[in-house]
């Protein structure tokens, strides 16, 4: 329960993070956090990380849809019971949900948050959730997953 329960924070907080962005930036386009560090940019992404496969919504769609079933699979079908791998697949799970709203129903993915320092392309919460739970997953998988097998 407190798998799903995660996933519909990290969904929550990601729609209302872009509507904010939505009503307070696109008009303005840009606000800078700390100058030339963070700014908050509205940016509509209809593709990719880096600016990749633009407008191939439908790609990104059906890759989304397998890897929500595949994670929803996982967790049925899986009887490993680590706290570490739940929040891992929570937060990819979430971040990709997050994403997939926007491409539903927007047909693009609203990006907002921009770290001009190291020129990194503009991403926004969900982007967050499903970077920090791929890690979490990586971490699980090198250093915890024989120890969860053993026991």
């Amino acid at each position: 329960m407190l798998f799903y329960s995660i996933c519909i924070l990290i969904i929550i907080f990601d729609i209302i993070t872009k509507r904010v962005a939505v009503f307070s930036l696109k008009d303005i386009s840009t606000v800078p956090i700390i100058q030339d560090i963070l700014h908050l940019t509205y940016v509509e992404n209809r593709g990719a990380a880096f600016g990749m496969l633009q407008n191939q919504r439908w790609i990104f769609m059906i890759i989304t849809v397998i890897v929500i079933i595949a994670i929803i699979y996982f967790k049925t079908k899986n009887k490993l019971t680590s706290k570490l791998l739940d929040l891992g697949l929570s937060f990819v799970l979430g971040g990709a949900v997050g994403n997939m709203i926007d491409r539903v129903i927007l047909g693009y993915v609203v990006d907002f948050i921009d770290f001009q320092i190291i020129n990194f392309p503009v991403f926004n919460v969900a982007d967050i959730f499903v970077v920090i739970g791929a890690i979490i997953l990586v971490i699980f998988y090198i250093f915890f997953d024989k120890a969860e097998e053993k026991r």
